[in-house]
């Protein structure tokens, strides 16, 4: 059977090349998969422990059976290329490699019954363990990444009983000082809001597949990711 292959951020700088396609025995595992780059890249050895993988851009453990035609996708952890398309949106977020519009979005969550509104920027700075920072290039698994920021939203507005939520992440290339992130949190009451807020950044930066490649002036490297959560690393 055939399955087509998608790789990111370092792991398709290890590889060489963003897509693949693998012929496998019927039946072979996620794990097989894996064991495929491992064997014929050192680099990727020891990378296997902290990577997740999709199955049809959902994440899927090592022992998952593979089908003809599966899409898979190997993620290095996230935080992290170019976009393949202008804007995706869903009910709540949208990726974007426009500069993200801070008051419109901002005029789309005003309602009259809340007592707060909450922004969140993550903001592009100009340097990264004492080194100076050009610019930074992001790069995303785009229709897996909404999905993922899409279910971060419905999660968010359950858990923590607030009235609205957005998402809006930035692809490509920002200069300093442009936002990369914002988030956007409406509710009865601030400490709903900062909670919500608080925890849809964190877990954005730990489970939605965006990858950032740090541009220098000695050299660009893929930053250090937030480890993924146990529960959907690939070799669990």
């Amino acid at each position: 059977m055939r399955v087509r292959v998608l790789l990111f951020g370092q792991l398709k700088d290890i590889v060489g090349r963003q897509e693949d396609s693998l012929d496998l025995p019927s039946g072979s595992s996620l794990s097989a998969v894996m064991a495929h780059y491992a064997d014929r890249y050192p680099r990727f050895q020891g990378l296997n422990s902290s990577i997740a993988c999709s199955i049809n851009q959902e994440y899927a453990q090592g022992s998952a059976v593979l089908k003809e035609g599966d899409e898979v996708g190997l993620l290095p952890p996230v935080s992290g290329g170019k976009a393949k398309v202008e804007e995706l949106r869903s009910e709540h977020c949208a990726i974007v490699r426009e500069p993200i519009d801070l008051q419109a979005i901002k005029k789309s969550l005003e309602h009259p019954e809340d007592g707060a509104a909450l922004l969140f920027e993550g903001v592009v700075r100009n340097n990264t363990r004492a080194r100076r920072t050009l610019y930074l290039d992001y790069e995303a698994y785009e229709t897996m990444a909404l999905n993922e920021m899409e279910k971060l939203s419905q999660v968010a507005l359950e858990r923590f009983k607030v009235r609205d939520v957005r998402l809006v992440h930035r692809l490509g290339r920002l200069e300093i000082g442009e936002t990369s992130v914002l988030i956007g949190v409406a509710s009865a009451h601030r400490a709903a809001a900062f909670e919500a807020c608080r925890w849809l950044i964190d877990t954005l930066k730990k489970t939605v597949p965006i990858w950032k490649k740090e541009h220098f002036e000695d050299g660009a490297v893929w930053a250090d990711g937030e480890p993924f959560p146990e529960e959907i690393r690939a070799s669990k």
